[in-house]
């Protein structure tokens, strides 16, 4: 099985440990996995900011990129749900492109969803003990479907323990240029958020907020650390599941030597 790993630009720009933690669990559960050098960006903010055609011409280089693969992989639903949902839109006039937009799309997958659905992983070799709480980003959440899968997988670990928040699936209040163009709106949802993340640490012992998006991920932590909190780890499940809980290393698009 070809498992292409599309990294996203933000992991790897900004949290690479994301990006090789996705790898690792593809490859313990027997994919050949590549990762195409070229790639850059899936075309999401072009697309959200109205600019069509920037977006297109990402989404096309995108297709081309994995083209051989026999699935593509994102460990973020964000991205996963741009693909699999908007760019038969973003690539409607043109039918050769829709059509190859549709291919790529019905063998483009969320991670966890990949690795329950698809690969049915029963083991994975991360170690964690202690509490955690879980926030459903949105995008993966309504556009995939992203809610038990990545709980599903956490559960595989014998030492860690997952405690509900309160209005889990509630925004965080980044949304992409949301957060830009109404940004004491975002404060405020972020600061919701926060405080539903440190009851969780002060009723339940929670040492960390595990989630799916990378972008939900810098806004919650941001604005934990703004209000005092300098303790409450931010971590994607595949970190901990890989058990690279906030391992910073070299940016995967790096060009060999």
């Amino acid at each position: 099985m070809r498992v292409g790993l599309f990294v996203t630009c933000l992991a790897d720009m900004m949290r690479p440990s994301i990006g090789f933690a996705a790898l690792q669990l593809l490859q313990r559960a027997g994919c050949e996995v590549v990762v195409p050098q070229t790639q850059t960006c899936c075309g999401q903010p072009g697309w959200n900011a109205g600019d069509k055609p920037a977006a297109g011409a990402l989404a096309q280089k995108l297709i081309g990129e994995f083209a051989d693969c026999d699935y593509v992989v994102l460990p973020s639903g964000s991205c996963a749900g741009m693909i699999k949902t908007h760019y038969a839109e973003l690539l409607d006039d043109s039918p050769l492109w829709q059509s190859r937009a549709a291919a790529l799309s019905a063998r483009t997958y969320e991670l966890s969803d990949f690795l329950v659905s698809v690969l049915k992983v029963a083991t994975v070799p991360g170690q964690y003990r202690g509490c955690v709480t879980y926030h459903d980003a949105c995008s993966g959440l309504r556009e995939l479907g992203i809610k038990a899968q990545p709980r599903q997988l956490l559960g595989l670990l014998p030492g860690l323990r997952l405690a509900e928040m309160a209005d889990c699936e509630t925004c965080c209040g980044f949304g992409g240029a949301f957060s830009v163009k109404f940004g004491d709106i975002s404060a405020k949802m972020a600061d919701s958020k926060c405080e539903h993340v440190q009851q969780m640490v002060q009723q339940q012992g929670a040492s960390a907020v595990v989630l799916g998006d990378l972008g939900c991920m810098l806004n919650i932590e941001g604005r934990l650390r703004a209000c005092g909190d300098t303790n409450t780890a931010v971590l994607h499940w595949a970190e901990v599941l890989a058990g690279k809980q906030g391992v910073v290393t070299e940016s995967m698009s790096e060009p060999e030597a």
